[in-house]
């Protein structure tokens, strides 16, 4: 099992309401965390067992009843297997017999977060709360793995001519690919005409050759954006990786 103090915690908001993933979630996205889309809390918990230091966020005005809630939230940190979550409750209402109740009685580990305020005061409360659970570890970015995605590849101009290669994982710094024709790229040159294609996204970036590695006759070479990478593209890869994490962490919960 990765361990969390390296590679950093899954959080998950179960029953999001759309504001919550348009704005909240997009916005934590954009700040490097690892975002998870729960619509199912039996499922849920079930993934969790497998994932047993994860940060799980209850929007509790959504689908289940006051009663179902409580008893869901008591579930989870009362089971050996799950009883490791720090799991905090977001409520519109900021009724005050549902704070004392989630906040005293209870007292769920990331606490109860009034979400009927401005945005940006939700956004820094729960960027607070994340860092104080340590949810990044010690990494910096997060990286998706798209070795079998079909639709992400990078198209790279050498002498007039553009060179297809897929790639094989992705982050805001950098990536790994392998093209398909034999090409030879000297380390440290600088590569300025490069398209990145993540499935419908097309990006253009410059990057700088940091190396290659051969593996099983493979030669991956990795690519490091430069810092004339636009921040509109940076947040496109950053929602690119949040779909494709999603992808994958929804096949888990099946």
């Amino acid at each position: 099992m990765a361990d969390p103090a390296i590679l950093g915690k899954k959080i998950f908001f179960v029953h999001p309401s759309v504001f919550m993933q348009n704005e909240i979630v997009a916005e934590l996205v954009q700040q490097e965390h690892e975002v998870y889309i729960a619509k199912s809390e039996d499922k849920l918990k079930k993934v969790l067992k497998n994932h047993p230091n994860s940060i799980v966020f209850a929007c509790i005005d959504e689908v289940l009843s006051a009663k179902k809630w409580e008893e869901w939230i008591r579930s989870v940190l009362s089971d050996e297997a799950t009883k490791n979550i720090s799991l905090g409750v977001l409520s519109n209402t900021n009724n005050e017999e549902a704070r004392k109740l989630y906040h005293d009685t209870i007292k769920v580990p990331c606490g109860f977060v009034p979400v009927k305020i401005e945005k940006d005061k939700v956004v820094q409360t729960l960027l607070s709360i994340l860092k104080a659970a340590e949810a990044k570890g010690r990494r910096k970015y997060i990286r998706a793995d798209t070795r079998s995605e079909t639709m992400t590849t990078i198209n790279i101009g050498i002498n007039g001519t553009y060179i297809t290669g897929n790639i094989w994982d992705i982050s805001v710094v950098g990536l790994s690919c392998v093209f398909s024709q034999e090409v030879e790229l000297e380390k440290n040159s600088i590569v300025s005409d490069m398209q990145i294609k993540l499935q419908s996204a097309l990006l253009k970036a410059e990057g700088i050759v940091f190396g290659s590695r051969t593996d099983d006759n493979t030669k991956i070479y990795v690519l490091v954006f430069t810092q004339k990478l636009e921040p509109s593209v940076r947040a496109k890869i950053r929602t690119y990786m949040q779909k494709n994490l999603q992808s994958k962490m929804d096949v888990e919960m099946k």
